[in-house]
């Protein structure tokens, strides 16, 4: 079957059991779907985030307030994975002769925090390879000369990701249904709960909406009083989390949803530890769709804004730092209402 080309249908982009099987690569891969003129594409369902999706999610600022989505730089304590923690240093310039004026410099690993995933973080096991086919090695060339593809400043070129943003709180959703978990611990929020969530709320899903699903892990490390307990959870080699399932019926939801990017508060979007017996949504939506995956944004100002507006979508602007070749970043991300 031949490869479909999304600039030829964007109102009709096909269902998950519509996209056609391409050889020697996994069921639900949209390699070469966004290419055009021969050029391989690098920002996947970033591409649905048209100038006419901008435009209409635009009319979403009302009330002009704007909400910060970032956790602090310095937080969590104790990054997970065993990833660098931030330094910051603060120069005083009277050393160089320079009285009355300060700099500073900093130093952190760009997913030890609030942070995108973008597509260069995973290698699809099955086919070997990251987003649209890019290889391993070309993601380790150190060759400044050399192309650097799938960089996350090719996110910062189009313009960042700009668009209309739309909150599933299901920390709310869980206290109304009276589910009780604790997001430090294994927790599956599946499809359905999502789609629940968003209907009792109100909310409708457009395509080329950014999905932000709210589990509570910032709000559990906030009502945390025992800083060795919250370290403890970060340093666990073996650690367990909320977020949502990537079952089949999930992973097909998502896609027909024709989201641009998804994000939450937790750990990795979906739960951790990621699933043994079928691909984990990291392999799905990086790998095979070229979908961002924010984590560990920092939701609860966004929650109480949402509630009490009683609203749950709004303007969305994120501009990740402009690295070239960068794996990840600080989704430096704001929603406007």
């Amino acid at each position: 079957m031949a490869v479909l080309s999304f600039h030829e249908c964007l109102d009709q982009l096909p269902s998950y059991r519509q996209l056609p099987q391409q050889p020697d690569l996994p069921s639900g891969c949209t390699w070469g779907f966004w290419d055009t003129d021969g050029k391989r594409d690098e920002l996947g369902t970033l591409n649905l985030l048209t100038p006419e999706v901008v435009a209409n999610a635009a009319r979403e600022i009302r009330e002009g307030i704007s909400v910060s989505l970032n956790w602090s730089l310095a937080k969590p304590n104790l990054p997970v994975f065993q990833r660098q923690r931030l330094e910051h240093t603060i120069i005083n310039n009277k050393t160089k002769g320079s009285a009355n004026s300060f700099d500073d410099e900093v130093r952190f690993n760009t997913q030890s925090g609030s942070q995108w995933d973008g597509l260069r973080h995973v290698v699809h096991r099955e086919a070997g390879a990251c987003y649209n086919g890019v290889r391993e090695e070309d993601v380790e060339a150190r060759d400044s000369s050399l192309e650097t593809p799938l960089g996350i400043d090719k996110w910062h070129d189009r313009g960042g990701i700009v668009g209309r943003g739309v909150l599933v709180d299901y920390v709310a959703y869980a206290q109304r249904h009276q589910i009780h978990y604790s997001p430090a611990k294994y927790h599956a929020i599946s499809q359905h709960e999502l789609a629940e969530a968003a209907r009792e709320q109100g909310t409708t899903f457009r395509q080329g909406d950014v999905l932000i699903v709210r589990s509570g892990l910032i709000k559990w490390y906030n009502e945390c009083s025992d800083q060795e307990v919250r370290d403890a959870f970060f340093a666990d080699p073996h650690k367990q989390s909320v977020g949502v399932s990537p079952t089949e019926d999930a992973v097909e939801w998502l896609w027909n949803q024709h989201f641009a990017a998804v994000a939450g508060d937790a750990l990795a979007w979906e739960p951790v530890p990621y699933p043994a017996d079928r691909p984990s949504f990291h392999q799905h939506l990086l790998a095979l769709w070229g979908t961002p995956i924010g984590e560990l944004w920092d939701l609860e100002q966004l929650a109480a804004t949402c509630a009490r507006l009683n609203r749950y979508s709004f303007f969305l602007t994120s501009v990740p730092l402009n690295v070239p070749g960068g794996v990840a970043s600080p989704p430096n991300a704001v929603a406007v209402f």
